[in-house]
């Protein structure tokens, strides 16, 4: 059974979004500060985690920093009061896989929960390994190499890049990135695919400044570069 890690501190929130996803069949842990999330993070086995960002102690992006320094690669859904676009950005910078915005109903919610789980699914065909030039992705478990060297990819980052891999060369609009990711396009939520790639090419490219495997195609979108 899916488990699910929510990080709230306002006990109404965090009790009604316990019924919304044990309504979908997931078990919830509750945790209300940053500091007891990434104990229970690092002590146990979460599917997913979702995660407020205004918290006592630790905030949510210093949870999801620490996670990912650690080599967490557990989905993290961000949930945030605030609607600026700098905060959405920062969090997806540190490697969340989306964000909710309150208020938001248990339909979006429920939605955005089986978006990101899609990511993690594992395809059963043990021979799906995708290379192209230095690059190798291993499909089946998740794994990513760079002329032999490992490389830590969120689910998400690795759904992105196997979508632009599987057809090196062909451009992807932001639009068709998301629907490979599974996702609902709320207002402005394409712009999350920039921040995406944007880690993507931090982890990739020898010079992120200057990327030589996920492209821009100016006004269009990215492809995967085919000719190395």
């Amino acid at each position: 059974m899916t488990h699910i890690l929510v990080v709230e501190d306002e006990p109404g929130i965090a009790f009604a979004l316990e019924a919304d996803l044990h309504t979908e069949g997931y078990t919830v842990t509750l945790a209300a500060t940053g500091d007891e999330a990434l104990r229970l993070a690092r002590a146990g086995e979460f599917d997913l985690i979702l995660l407020d960002i205004m918290l006592p102690g630790k905030d949510g992006f210093e949870v999801c920093r620490e996670r990912r320094r650690a080599g967490s690669r557990t989905p993290i859904i961000l949930l945030t009061a605030k609607a600026q676009k700098a905060e959405k950005v920062m969090g997806l910078e540190l490697g969340a896989d989306d964000y909710l915005t309150k208020p938001f109903s248990p339909r979006e919610l429920v939605a955005r929960v089986k978006a990101v789980l899609r990511r993690t699914d594992r395809p059963t065909d043990p021979s799906d390994v995708i290379r192209v030039g230095d690059l190798q992705l291993d499909v089946p478990r998740m794994r990513t190499e760079v002329a032999g060297r490992s490389i830590d990819l969120t689910p998400t980052e690795f759904t992105l890049l196997a979508t632009l891999a599987r057809q090196p060369g062909r451009i992807f609009t932001r639009s068709q990135l998301l629907d490979a990711l599974h996702g609902v396009a709320f207002e402005s939520y394409e712009r999350a695919i920039d921040s995406h790639i944007k880690n993507l090419r931090r982890k990739l490219e020898p010079d992120p400044r200057q990327p030589r495997f996920v492209l821009t195609v100016y006004g269009v979108g990215y492809r995967l570069a085919d000719d190395r």
